[in-house]
């Protein structure tokens, strides 16, 4: 391996770093969400600009894990929301909100043992 290839090895495995480490503050803007809800606004945009920074990488999966728990929480918060009327909307949100918690864990979990979500081809 010559001095070039190996200054690009490098880098790259560098680009990986910044790439997990944006995932995982994404995920804590996530868990953050819980408090202040306005970081889950922050995450999401946070995944859509670094999207292309992680395409065809085992944090692919992570990104695309993170955008849909994301959306998905938010249709299940509008629906909780809506049916809050009638009294079933309390636990619509409340099992809405054990499942994000649940998707936010087992994703911190497996980017901290270097795993991929699942096979995203």
């Amino acid at each position: 391996m010559n001095e070039q290839d190996k200054q690009g090895a490098a880098d790259s495995k560098e680009e990986l770093q910044r790439a997990k480490n944006v995932t995982m503050l994404v995920y804590g803007l996530q868990a953050a969400s819980f408090f202040f809800g306005i970081t889950a606004i922050a995450a999401i945009i946070i995944n859509y600009i670094k999207k292309d920074d992680v395409m065809n990488t085992w944090l692919a999966s992570h990104f695309r894990w993170q955008i849909r728990t994301f959306w998905f929480g938010l249709l299940w918060g509008a629906i909780g929301g809506l049916t809050a009327i009638i009294g079933v909307g309390f636990a619509v949100l409340g099992i809405a909100a054990v499942w994000i918690i649940y998707r936010i864990v087992k994703g911190w979990l497996r980017l901290s043992e270097g795993k991929e979500m699942y096979l995203t081809r």
